[in-house]
C-alpha cells in the first residue's frame, strides 16, 4: 500500500470519516445541526483554499467545461443534504449506530454505479455489498 494507490487514500477517508462522526457528535452537543454543518463547511472552504494556494494547484475554475459545473454543482447539493442529514441524526442518536447506517451508502454506490456508471462488480464484491447492507439492516433493527 503506497500513495500512489487508491486503496491507500480510500483506507485514510475512512479513518477521518470515522473520526468526523466522534467529533461531530461532541460538536453538536447544544447546538442546532443545521449551524453546525455551516460551521463545519466554512472551516472545510478555508482549509482546502489554503491547501490549493499552498500546492500550487489553483486554477481558473470558470474555465471549466458546463458538464463539470453541473455534476460538481449536483455532488455539492448532495453532499450537502448528506451533511444536514447525518449531523441530525448525531444531534439525535449514538455514533456507534448513525456511522454504520450512514454507510449504507456504500451499497447504494455499487448500486447506482451498476445502473448509471455500467460498473459490474464481481460475485465476490456483490457479496461484500451484501454483507454491509445485511450489518447496517442489523444494526438498524430495533430490540
Amino acid at each position: 500500500m503506497t500513495p500512489e494507490s487508491w486503496f491507500f487514500w480510500a483506507l485514510l477517508s475512512a479513518v477521518f470519516a470515522a473520526l468526523t462522526a466522534i467529533f461531530a457528535k461532541i460538536g453538536v452537543q447544544g447546538v442546532d445541526s443545521d449551524l453546525a454543518t455551516l460551521v463545519r463547511t466554512v472551516i472545510i472552504l478555508f482549509i482546502l483554499s489554503g491547501f490549493i494556494w499552498v500546492t500550487g494547484k489553483w486554477s481558473n475554475p470558470f474555465e471549466l467545461p458546463a458538464k463539470t459545473w453541473l455534476f460538481l454543482g449536483l455532488s455539492a447539493l448532495a453532499t450537502g443534504a448528506s451533511w444536514v442529514c447525518y449531523f441530525r441524526a448525531l444531534q439525535i442518536g449514538d455514533a456507534s449506530k448513525v456511522a454504520p447506517v450512514d454507510k449504507f451508502s456504500l451499497v447504494l454506490v455499487a448500486v447506482f454505479a451498476f445502473a448509471f456508471l455500467g460498473e459490474r462488480p464481481s460475485w465476490n464484491e456483490w457479496l461484500g455489498i451484501a454483507l454491509v447492507a445485511t450489518g447496517v439492516l442489523t444494526l438498524a433493527i430495533r430490540h
